[in-house]
């Protein structure tokens, strides 16, 4: 039962590395943009919801939404002041070097605004969860939630790219900027819908995180993010179901490796198998070899 239960323990926390992992691949897919300010975005998105339950006394789903809501303006508004003006820039390190400026710049803010201390978050799901094999294996609310959740988005995200107008001028976007400018496509407003999804996904991710692990700090969010950003990479950056299975992979890989090998080794074998895997298929799992123009 232990094998069964670190199982799904992994699946859980592999699930909130996949939701956050969809805001990443969705960003690099159709911008060409790491944005590694997401992680951070999801610890505002955790501290608008704890303000949102503990001060203003609202229910959780409530404070969920308004979280969403935040962070959805948020990942705008990060969108069109900082990397906006670089999108056209001749070296992809001025977007990498300001990403990590807006980084430390929400958790310097986040500092001053809540202090260093943690803050222990209320579970924003109430349900027990589910026991089974006569009391033997004891699933979470948390736990099932979280996952149901992630499958759930993933479903929409890849309905939504395939079938809607919005997501058929991401993929035009993704393929080729300029032929989708001269074919009416308005890029910007449709670089900003991505960054937007992707924040809101941030925000989502947050409050489920801090459910399961109810310890919220400034820094929060900052490991969080580099382990979801290594399962885009790992399931193949620009892939919705790569996201998806590289988050899966990556939570039952820490997990077993916690309770198997080592907790302190962990985050090792982790990057480890990254590693390995970019070694055998450098495009990740799902991910395809893309031919430059020149």
């Amino acid at each position: 039962m232990s094998f069964i239960s670190y199982l799904i323990n992994g699946l859980s926390l592999g699930s909130v590395y996949a939701i956050i992992a969809l805001g990443y691949t969705m960003v690099y897919g159709i911008a060409k943009m790491l944005n590694f300010a997401h992680g951070d975005v999801i610890m505002i998105g955790a501290y608008i919801a704890l303000i949102s339950m503990t001060q203003a006394g609202l229910p959780p789903i409530a404070a969920l939404l308004i979280a969403v809501v935040v962070c959805t303006l948020l990942g705008m508004l990060i969108e069109r002041v900082a990397y906006k003006p670089l999108r056209n820039a001749s070296s992809s390190l001025a977007v990498l070097i300001t990403a990590i400026g807006v980084s430390y710049l929400l958790q310097n803010i986040a500092l001053l605004v809540f202090g260093a201390n943690a803050q222990t978050f209320p579970s924003v799901i109430k349900w027990k969860g589910l026991s089974l094999a006569g009391g033997k294996l004891n699933i979470s609310g948390e736990t099932i939630v979280t996952i149901a959740a992630c499958v759930i988005i993933m479903a929409v995200l890849i309905t939504f790219v395939q079938k809607s107008k919005p997501g058929q001028a991401m993929r035009a976007v993704s393929e080729d900027k300029g032929a989708a400018q001269l074919m009416g496509i308005n890029v910007n407003g449709t670089i900003a819908l991505t960054f937007a999804i992707g924040s809101a996904l941030a925000a989502v991710a947050g409050v489920l995180l801090c459910s399961a692990y109810p310890s919220l700090t400034p820094y929060t969010g900052a490991m969080p993010g580099i382990k979801a950003f290594v399962a885009a990479v790992f399931g193949g950056i620009g892939s919705i179901p790569g996201a998806f299975i590289g988050g899966l992979l990556l939570g039952v890989i820490e997990i077993f490796g916690k309770a198997y090998i080592s907790s302190q080794m962990a985050d090792a074998i982790v990057f480890a198998v990254l590693i390995i895997v970019l070694l055998v298929k450098p495009t990740g799992l799902l991910g395809k070899k893309i031919q430059e123009k020149v």
